[in-house]
C-alpha cells in the first residue's frame, strides 16, 4: 500500500544512457547532498530492474559489494554511496527490484486481489513499482530514485514507464528528471563524440520523458560545444547540460553539481534559492586531496583481484580512516590465494575481509597466523574472524581445526553452522543480517578502541565460532572480547599479547563515513603508524 503523499513533495528520478556503471548512483548521492546542505530532509531508492529478489546471491566478483542495511536487506553497492553521502541509515524500502515485486504481484493474485481482472505489467508491476516509490518517499521533503541498467533494456521498460506514469499521480511540476549520459573520446580523430548520448537521450524522449537536466559523464574534461549540441538535440537547456569529467575523488561531486547549472534547476523545482552549505564537502576533499607527511600501507588480504568495487565499503573506511589520522594509506592488494609470509612482511598492517567458499581461506588463515606471531596489526572482518580463530587453534595444537563451511568433516569445528541454519548454505535471505547488538569486555581492546560497553554493528554471515574450543582458541593467543547479549555468539576477539589483533563477526565497513571514520578502522590505521 502507497504512503500518503505529503503536501508539495518533491521527486528526482536519475536514469542513465549509453552503458551501465556511468554514475548515476554518485549523482543520484551527490543532488542529495546539495539538497541537504539547502537544508532539505532527503530520501533515496535504488530502483533495479534485475529479476532478482534480492542482491544476497549475486556474484560480488561481476556487480561489486552486497550492501547490507541496518534491517538486513541485501542490496546494491549504491545504497552504499546513498548511506556515506547523505549519512543515513537506509532499509528494505530503499531497495527494490523486480523480482520481489514481481513476486507481491504474482502473490496479490493468488490472493484474489486483483478481482479476477487480467494481470499485465501495465497497470499492475507498473502500480507496485510507483507505491515502493511512495512508501520509500514517506516523511521527506524529496525523494531521490535512481533507476538501474540503462534505458531501453527489455528489463528495465516497466520503470521506466512507472517514473512516467508517476508524473500524473502527483502533479508534473513535483517530479525532475535527470538523465546521466557518457561522451567517449575518440583517440584516432581526437574528438569527443556526442552521438550516443544523442541517441540514449532519443530512447528516453521516445518513452514519453523529455529529462529536465542532463548530466555529461566524460573520462577527461571536454569543450563547451558538446554541451552545447547534447541540450539543440536534446530539447534540455544549455544551463541544465552538466559537463562532469572524471574527478581525482568521488566526494567533489557535489561540490562539481553545487557549482552547476543543476543547482539552478534545483532551485527552481524546489522553490529554494538558499545557497547550499558546502564546508562539509570542501573539508572532505582537501583531506582527501591533501598530501601527507606520513604514510602507511595495509595489506588487503583478498581473493576478489579483478573488480575493486567488491570490497568498496572496506576501501572507504580505510581511506575515511587515514583522514581522520592524517596519513596516507597505501592499500596493498595481497592474492589470498598466492600469499606468503613475504608478502604479509611488506606491509604495516593487515586487513582480512569478509568472504564465502573456501577458495583463497589457507592464505587468509596465514595472514592471521603471521600477524598473531609477529604482533602485525590486523583486523579481521566476518571471515576474517573466523580465520584468525582458526588459525588460534592451529596454533594451540588442533592442527585440523576448520570451519565446516570448508571441511564438513573436521573433528575439531571450531567455526560451524548456526542452529537452524543446516540445509540452506545456497539460499538467499537466510543468513545473520542487518544490526545486532554485541556487549564488549570490560577493559577490553575493542571497548577501548570504541569507547563504549555496547555497541550496534550490521552482520551478514552463517557460521558462528564454537566456544566449546574456547580453551584452544585461547592458548592460540586470542580471548573472546565481545559477545551477543546473552553471551552464546562470538561477537568480537583480540590477541591477548597487547598488539592491535582485532576481529569482528561483524561487518564495520558499512558503518564508516567520510567524515567520521569507523573506530575499528582507525584504530588499525594508528596502529599501523606505531
Amino acid at each position: 500500500m502507497a504512503s500518503p503523499v505529503v503536501k508539495n513533495q518533491k521527486y528526482i528520478f536519475v536514469t542513465g544512457g549509453v552503458l551501465s556503471g556511468v554514475g548515476k548512483g554518485i549523482s543520484a548521492a551527490s543532488i542529495g547532498a546539495v539538497l541537504q546542505a539547502k537544508g532539505f530532509n532527503v530520501s533515496i531508492q535504488k530502483c533495479d530492474p534485475y529479476l532478482n529478489v534480492d542482491a544476497g546471491l549475486l556474484n560480488p566478483a561481476e556487480h561489486g559489494e552486497c550492501f547490507v542495511t541496518i534491517d538486513g536487506a541485501e542490496t546494491d553497492l549504491d545504497l552504499g554511496h546513498y548511506e556515506r553521502f547523505l549519512d543515513l541509515e537506509l532499509t528494505q524500502k530503499n531497495a527494490t527490484l523486480s523480482g520481489r515485486l514481481l513476486q507481491q504481484v504474482i502473490a496479490d493474485e493468488r490472493a484474489g486481489k486483483f478481482g479476477g481482472k487480467t494481470v499485465q505489467l501495465v497497470p499492475h508491476l507498473t502500480n507496485a513499482i510507483q507505491d515502493a516509490i511512495q512508501l520509500a518517499a514517506d516523511g521527506s521533503d524529496v525523494h531521490i530514485v535512481e533507476i538501474g541498467g540503462t534505458v531501453g533494456d527489455y528489463e528495465g521498460l516497466s520503470f521506466v514507464e512507472a517514473i512516467r506514469e508517476f508524473a500524473g499521480r502527483v502533479g508534473r511540476e513535483n517530479c525532475l528528471y535527470v538523465h546521466v549520459v557518457y561522451v567517449p573520446f575518440i583517440g584516432t580523430s581526437k574528438e569527443f563524440k556526442t552521438k550516443p548520448a544523442q541517441n540514449a537521450l532519443g530512447d528516453l524522449r521516445g518513452f514519453g520523458i523529455v529529462p529536465d537536466a542532463v548530466i555529461v559523464r566524460t573520462d577527461s574534461p571536454a569543450p563547451e560545444n558538446v554541451a552545447r549540441k547534447i541540450s539543440m538535440f536534446s530539447g534540455v537547456r544549455e544551463d541544465a547540460v552538466v559537463m562532469l569529467p572524471n574527478a581525482s575523488t568521488v566526494f567533489e561531486v557535489p561540490l562539481s553539481i553545487a557549482a552547476s547549472g543543476i543547482n539552478e534547476v534545483l532551485s527552481r523545482f524546489t522553490g529554494n534559492e538558499k545557497k547550499p552549505n558546502l564546508n562539509k564537502w570542501k573539508k572532505i576533499v582537501a583531506a582527501q586531496i591533501k598530501k601527507h607527511n606520513r604514510k602507511v600501507s595495509v595489506g588487503l588480504v583478498a581473493k576478489y583481484m579483478d573488480n575493486e568495487d567488491t570490497y568498496l565499503s572496506v576501501l572507504e573506511a580505510l581511506k575515511a580512516a587515514g583522514w581522520a589520522e592524517d596519513v596516507g594509506v597505501d592499500i596493498v592488494w595481497i592474492n589470498a590465494e598466492t600469499a606468503t609470509d613475504k608478502d604479509f612482511k611488506k606491509v604495516d598492517a593487515l586487513l582480512v575481509p569478509g568472504g564465502f567458499g573456501g577458495r583463497g581461506v589457507p592464505g587468509k588463515i596465514a595472514a592471521a597466523t603471521y600477524a598473531l606471531k609477529y604482533k602485525k596489526p590486523y583486523l579481521g572482518i566476518c571471515l576474517g574472524l573466523q580465520v584468525a580463530v582458526i588459525a588460534a587453534a592451529r596454533r594451540a595444537g588442533l592442527k585440523d581445526a576448520n570451519s565446516t563451511e570448508f571441511d564438513p568433516d573436521t573433528e575439531h569445528n571450531v567455526v560451524y553452522i548456526m542452529d537452524g541454519q543446516q540445509g540452506k548454505e545456497s539460499t538467499g535471505g537466510t543468513l545473520r543480517l542487518g544490526n545486532y547488538d554485541a556487549k564488549l569486555a570490560p577493559g577490553s581492546l575493542v571497548a577501548k578502541t570504541y569507547g563504549k560497553k555496547s555497541i550496534v554493528e550490521r552482520h551478514r554471515h552463517r557460521y558462528e565460532v564454537n566456544q566449546a574450543f574456547k580453551e584452544a582458541i585461547e592458548k592460540g593467543g586470542l580471548v573472546i572480547s565481545g559477545t551477543s547479549p546473552d553471551g552464546q555468539l562470538v561477537e568480537f576477539i583480540e590477541s591477548n599479547n597487547g598488539s592491535y589483533f582485532v576481529a569482528t563477526q561483524a561487518h564495520p565497513e558499512f558503518k564508516s563515513r567520510p567524515n567520521h571514520p569507523h573506530p575499528l578502522f582507525a584504530g588499525l590505521i594508528h596502529a599501523a603508524l606505531e
